[in-house]
């Protein structure tokens, strides 16, 4: 079953009068699982994973549609991830739902220097209830650093939720945009971030590794060059997902795809 990522791109597609063409991308088919052309096709490394936390995507207008999207790939890794497109007066109903699941604790995640002292915070609390406490949320805003400055402002719906303050150690190492900033993270970055201070250094590192094997096959498309199936990041995403299958968390990656 498609992934609420690939779910929304579908339904915003629908309502385009005319078809999307990414800036500077590659204008051949694309398989519809990844979003990369055939030959360079990343579905038989897709991760499997069992993770706590969830991640709400909050989308600008037509984020889904591009290419370059990472937000896709936090859903390729994390099952429990939710997509919703972005509007300030009109919120879907099954996002305020999401919201007030009494089984999630949201975070929305920004600078805490755009936020009321009081809402923010570095870490997580302490989880409190055992198997019963409420799993964390991270609600991310995903688009342009402008886009999301507005839409931080103008949602009223999340102004009850703390905010989690990320403070980054690296720069961004993601490579199919240009950003002002170089401590800009894209969006798989920053779920990346949240995961480990969630606990879950596991998720966290294969997210990365991940995105990294994404940015090379999406790089290698472009310039019409073949993958290298022994490349660094290739090797890493498989010494991660190695271990999954050995303590039950989820299938170790499929045997020929690498």
């Amino acid at each position: 079953m498609p992934h609420a990522v690939a779910r929304l791109r579908a339904s915003r597609l629908a309502l385009s009068s005319k078809p999307f063409l990414a800036r500077g991308g590659f204008k051949r088919e694309r398989c519809p699982a990844c979003r990369l052309v055939p030959s360079h096709c990343l579905c038989a490394l897709r991760p499997a994973l069992t993770v706590r936390a969830g991640v709400c995507l909050l989308m600008a207008d037509i984020e889904p549609l591009k290419p370059t999207n990472t937000g896709w790939l936090v859903a390729d890794v994390v099952p429990d991830t939710f997509a919703f497109g972005w509007t300030r007066t009109q919120p879907d109903p099954a996002l305020l739902a999401l919201l007030r699941d009494p089984q999630w604790q949201p975070f929305v995640v920004f600078p805490g220097q755009y936020a009321a002292p009081e809402r923010v915070v570095e870490v997580l609390p302490p989880a409190a209830g055992g198997a019963e406490a409420r799993r964390p949320l991270f609600v991310l805003l995903d688009a342009t650093w402008t886009e999301a400055r507005k839409m931080f402002r103008r949602s009223p719906y999340l102004d009850d939720f703390p905010v989690l303050s990320l403070s980054p150690t690296r720069l961004s190492q993601y490579r199919l945009r240009q950003t002002c900033h170089e401590h800009h993270l894209c969006t798989s970055e920053v779920a990346a971030l949240c995961l480990e201070l969630a606990g879950e250094p596991q998720a966290a590192r294969t997210l990365d590794a991940y995105l990294d094997v994404f940015t090379h096959h999406y790089l290698q498309a472009k310039n019409q060059q073949p993958v290298d199936p022994a490349s660094e990041a290739r090797q890493r995403l498989r010494a991660l997902s190695a271990p999954l299958a050995e303590v039950g968390t989820g299938p170790a990656l499929p045997e020929g795809a690498f």
